[in-house]
């Protein structure tokens, strides 16, 4: 059997670098650990870090093609992250202008949980531990 351990990363291309930058960086709180822009794929790629771990990879390309997210399609759903208080997630995402869907509970576990975007549509999920 395959011994894997855990996910080691989440790579996003992005069509606007900088405003993706901003969001993951200063909007959802991840740290840079490493900027690097590759000359001859005219690309950044973008190592972040949440709490410690390295988590996000994110890339710019010129004119990547778009992908459908919404209405759901085959494929990634979206991503998830971990939060210890939805409400007060939501209030400063709302602080900094970004949507969110009304709190849910989820059926099963009974934790609170919350959709919002990316700059580019990226469904993100925020789920109350």
């Amino acid at each position: 059997m395959l011994n894997i351990k855990k996910v080691h990363h989440i790579a996003i291309i992005c069509s606007d670098y900088q405003k993706s930058k901003h969001f993951y960086t200063n909007i959802l709180g991840f740290t840079i650990d490493a900027e690097n822009y590759r000359k001859e794929r005219q690309s950044y790629k973008l190592d972040l870090s949440l709490n410690g771990v390295y988590t996000l990879e994110l890339f710019s390309f010129p004119n990547p093609p778009q992908r459908v997210s919404r209405p759901e399609a085959a494929g990634l759903r979206h991503i998830a992250f971990e939060t210890d208080d939805i409400n007060k997630a939501v209030n400063w995402l709302s602080q900094n202008n970004i949507a969110t869907e009304p709190i849910r509970t989820d059926e099963f576990t009974g934790k609170k949980f919350t959709f919002l975007s990316d700059p580019d549509n990226l469904p993100i999920e925020l789920y109350e531990i």
